[in-house]
């Protein structure tokens, strides 16, 4: 019991942390960079309602 998940299942659970990190991360900058858009044109339309 040397390795904690040893041959491919180790690997394909790395690539889908890697994957799942990186969506994270693509997430966490688009609501950044529009994050203020959308929040501008909610508080323009809602006034209209």
């Amino acid at each position: 019991m040397n390795q904690l998940l040893p041959g491919p299942h180790g690997q394909g659970l790395v690539e889908y942390a890697l994957i799942i990190a990186f969506i994270a991360i693509v997430v966490v900058v688009v609501l950044a960079v529009f994050g203020p858009f959308v929040g501008n044109m909610f508080s323009t339309i809602i006034p209209m309602i």
